[in-house]
């Protein structure tokens, strides 16, 4: 004897009700053959549709036994399940249960989706399905356009896509017209002339009485199982007498192009977030709302963290990087700094002579008053010597400043700053050639120093300089010096060429009467704030991101909500639990991606407007503050996507098909 390909035995199904349990199927035994066409008959609340669930392996039974071709249903996982619907079973609703963000070959396609079948193949034959069945132009039409007639055939398709060996219909006609219940029975029966198995849930006694066997159930048994000859005006005769009726449906083969890799497998879930995303624009904009205005805010706040360390480090080399200053006494404020003198010309000359040196400057300086014609002010007098334009590299905006020659003649020359030239020449003269009293030395100005824009605000200060040898015999009348400043090479470590110039000074003197000032201590401190202080406005940046994650996590809860009879669907056509979970999962991580794309352009937007309005420094944006912004929006994808996705995943595919 043929083992059944369906068996019942002893199955029962109960469902808690407050304390209590309902019985809604009691002791049902069953066999159903290959390719028997038979209908499952009763009255609402007769457990006709408990039945079906349990058929299609959406529900399990709380007692008793159910094996497909053998093979029993109560040891399989959840996967198993999902692969056993998605392989050997097709349904067909009431209410089609198509989702409305596909096309009619979208629908279509989706079992063959999680079947693993590949695009291209799986777009054949969705579209050879619908043409099988009168839709042909109808494929790239949403179940909005169509009529309730085309979206049942568009179920039946969607039934047949994987093979359909079992097609499950749960009152196919109910919410059809007569003349489209006709049709959709019609189609029905050539399925089973083609080998099919057909099972039709129904209340209507006129559907049930066009197949072969019909099953009666009441109060959660069988009352009646009974074969049935169908009448001789059964709507499949008429169907086929119909011009409009499809052409005969073969048996589908499953030969299809399958792929199993996890990629191929994200690809596919990569592809439907996408579609779901372009579906509901408004959702995803509010969605990635907050994670724009994260990326934006950190993306900006390091591109100008790293602008102003720039632009600060910049002024302060403008100074004079890799220099060192030595001064008289202990430390800045030393009473005792005045009296010391001992940093005099031999010092110059040795420390010049340092294979680690680049270049050596003096400096004395002293307020006297400067004059030319009616113009009469106070300024700053600074002896230095001809290299100390390189030290501070000080660049001339006219003229030139003063060479080795002057200084060793005594010569009588002056460089003077802006500020100088604005006091001492206000109707614009050129000062080139052009002779000042400085106290009473009358001196020829030779040069115009560039001025110099600075993080630290504008210098007012009016300052000029001559030859050290000129202010020490002709104006100051001291032959030490004030300080030295000393340009370290650039292939020289400083802290190195300060610790020798420290031993030798100190040799020279006897003891150590002075004290070092290094400018690359400023610069590793001014770094030092700089990166703490981007760091501070980054975390303060990272917590709307935060916030937008937050967002995400609960516009995705409302998303699953809204979308539960989705999730549903996707399952009775053989959706996995990982598949779910991936496919929201994607969805999230997808919509932070998009979002974190639009902020970083969105910072470079905002630094072209900054650019407009401040003109002496410019948001500097790294390789690595971007990629650290994508791998962020990721990141919050998946730890606020996982929630809603697992949620979603764990759906019951009964209860998600019957929320509205």
């Amino acid at each position: 004897m043929t083992q059944p390909l369906l068996t019942l035995r002893g199955i029962g199904r109960s469902f808690p009700s407050g304390e209590q349990e309902v019985q809604v199927l009691k002791d049902v035994d069953l066999d159903i053959g290959h390719g028997e066409m038979l209908a499952i008959v009763g009255a609402s609340g007769s457990g006709k549709s408990t039945l079906m669930n349990i058929l299609g392996c959406l529900d399990r039974p709380t007692t008793g036994t159910y094996t497909v071709s053998g093979k029993d249903v109560g040891t399989l996982d959840s996967d198993a399940l999902a692969e056993l619907r998605r392989e050997h079973f097709g349904f067909i609703f009431q209410r089609y249960h198509l989702m409305q963000h596909l096309t009619a070959a979208g629908n279509v396609e989706v079992p063959a989706v999680y079947a693993g079948t590949e695009g291209a193949a799986r777009d054949v034959r969705a579209r050879q399905l619908l043409a099988r069945l009168g839709l042909e132009d109808r494929t790239e039409h949403r179940p909005s356009q169509l009529s309730g007639g085309q979206q049942q055939r568009v179920s039946i398709a969607r039934a047949l896509m994987n093979g359909g060996q079992v097609i499950l219909a749960d009152e196919p006609t109910g919410a059809l017209d007569s003349k489209s219940g006709q049709e959709v029975i019609g189609i029905l029966r050539e399925l089973h002339a083609q080998g099919h198995t057909i099972i039709i849930v129904t209340h209507d006694m006129q559907v049930a009485s066009c197949t072969e066997r019909i099953i009666e159930i009441a109060d959660g048994v069988i009352v009646g199982d009974r074969p049935n000859v169908p009448t001789a005006a059964a709507p499949a005769q008429a169907i086929g007498a119909d011009a409009s009726a499809p052409p005969a449906m073969s048996r589908p083969k499953l030969g299809i192009a399958r792929f199993s890799t996890g990629w191929a497998r994200f690809a596919e879930a990569f592809r439907m977030a996408w579609r779901s995303m372009m579906a509901h624009r408004m959702r995803t904009a509010l969605t990635m709302l907050g994670i724009v205005i994260g990326i934006t805010s950190v993306v900006s706040i390091v591109a100008i963290g790293e602008g102003a360390k720039r632009f600060v480090l910049a002024d302060i080399k403008a100074i004079g990087t890799n220099t060192l200053d030595v001064y008289p006494g202990r430390d800045f404020g030393d009473d005792k700094a005045a009296s010391i003198r001992t940093l005099t010309p031999p010092d110059l000359q040795a420390i010049a002579a340092q294979p680690y040196v680049h270049s050596v400057t003096p400096a004395t300086m002293r307020s006297l008053r400067l004059r030319y014609r009616s113009a009469d002010i106070n300024g700053n007098v600074n002896g230095v010597s001809d290299a100390f334009f390189r030290v501070r590299d000080i660049q001339m905006a006219s003229g030139a400043a003063f060479n080795a020659e002057d200084v060793r003649h005594q010569a009588q020359v002056v460089v003077i700053d802006q500020n100088t030239r604005r006091k001492l020449f206000p109707d614009g003269t050129e000062p080139v050639g052009k002779v000042i009293l400085v106290g009473n030395l009358p001196c020829t100005v030779i040069g115009v120093s560039q001025e110099k824009k600075s993080v630290f605000g504008e210098n007012k200060s009016l300052n000029i300089w001559l030859p050290y040898s000129t202010s020490a015999s002709r104006l100051f009348g001291q032959q030490h010096f004030d300080g030295i400043t000393v340009r370290i090479r650039d292939d020289q470590p400083t802290k190195t060429a300060e610790d020798s110039i420290v031993r030798l000074l100190t040799l020279r003197h006897g003891s150590k009467d002075f004290f070092t000032f290094n400018m690359d201590s400023i610069v590793k401190t001014a770094e030092r704030t700089s990166q703490s202080l981007t760091l501070l406005l980054s975390l303060i940046a990272v917590i709307s991101l935060v916030v937008g994650g937050i967002g995400v996590m609960n516009i995705m809860l409302v998303s699953v909500t809204e979308r539960t009879r989705e999730i549903g669907i996707r399952m009775a056509v053989g959706a996995r639990q990982s598949d779910v979970l991936q496919q929201f999962l994607t969805e999230a991580v997808l919509v932070c991606l998009v979002g974190g794309l639009i902020g970083v352009l969105l910072s470079y937007g905002i630094s072209f407007v900054f650019s407009l309005f401040v003109k002496q420094w410019q948001m500097i944006f790294s390789m690595g503050a971007v990629v650290s912004a994508f791998l962020c929006a990721s990141l919050i994808g998946v730890l606020f996507g996982y929630l809603p996705a697992r949620n979603a995943a764990r759906l019951d595919p009964i209860e998600a098909l019957a929320r509205e």
